[in-house]
């Protein structure tokens, strides 16, 4: 385990790419499930940039399974996935269990003329990982597939898995969060988590704490419509009990974040996010 205070995360990624350059290990088989959600986590992974995904899949990882990024289809690419879990492997789920009949809302793959469920994938592959990791609030708290009246009786992955689960947060997770954690496993083991097992490296401070707008906030200067300059606190901006690394770090190559947007924060990286960050603007 590494000291996340001593060491950025981009350094992280950077020992990672070294030690792998220099054959002092081995590149980790990763599965990448996507349960019951948007896919909007492997979005995100698709618009990372130091490194970006490419370098993710052809020099960190050896991608076994995804939904949708491999080239095998059908029972090949199931085939694939159950070799894997005779290996070592990380695994990572981005959405939520959906356990409601057998958790026939999210269906994976057809193998042997039978339906796989993401929630048997899922048991599967999380009873045989060396890690697991959650990617997204979905997979991570339940998230918006969680959300009531939650049809499908979603339940987030350490609900339902009877492990330890590295929580990486986020509607959707930021590439660096997810690439972070990914790589911080392959060079060191372990990442140094917080009470609710996220990377203490991105989820150590809440947005607060590093927000452009905190000395608005500190002389109680508050925003009163959505495009005022000042702290929008009393628009309802969750920024206080955020924990992300949002401001520091910016989204979009880097260049922007929402309250640089002129958004509030809606807490999407929290646990009770949606329902109880609702409603996301209140004058």
């Amino acid at each position: 385990m590494i000291n996340s205070k001593t060491i950025t995360a981009r350094r992280i990624m950077g020992l990672a790419i070294e030690k792998i350059k220099n054959a002092s290990m081995n590149k980790m088989n990763l599965i990448w499930l996507e349960a019951t959600g948007c896919a909007g986590n492997i979005i995100s992974l698709l618009n990372a940039e130091n490194p970006d995904v490419i370098y993710l899949l052809d020099q960190m990882v050896t991608l076994k399974y995804n939904n949708s990024l491999m080239a095998a289809e059908g029972e090949a690419a199931f085939q694939q996935f159950l070799d894997t879990l005779e290996t070592e492997f990380i695994l990572v789920v981005e959405g939520a269990v959906a356990t409601k009949d057998d958790g026939l809302y999210t269906v994976i793959a057809r193998y042997q003329g039978g339906l796989v469920t993401a929630m048997e994938a899922v048991r599967m592959a999380g009873e045989k990982a060396k890690y697991v990791v959650t990617v997204g609030t979905c997979a991570s708290y339940g998230g918006p597939s969680a959300a009531r009246p939650n049809p499908s009786q979603s339940v987030s992955v350490p609900q339902f898995l009877n492990q330890e689960v590295i929580r990486v947060p986020g509607c959707p997770s930021h590439p660096d969060w997810a690439i972070g954690t990914i790589a911080n496993l392959i060079a060191f083991g372990m990442p140094e988590l917080d009470a609710q097992s996220r990377p203490i490296i991105f989820y150590g401070i809440t947005i607060h704490d590093r927000c452009t707008r905190r000395s608005y906030f500190d002389n109680g200067i508050f925003a009163t419509k959505l495009g005022n300059p000042e702290c929008m606190f009393k628009l309802g901006c969750r920024g206080p009990v955020t924990r992300t690394d949002c401001p520091v770090r910016q989204w979009n190559g880097y260049v922007n974040w929402p309250i640089e947007d002129n958004t509030p924060c809606i807490g999407c990286a929290q646990e009770r996010f949606p329902d109880g960050m609702e409603p996301f603007v209140r004058y």
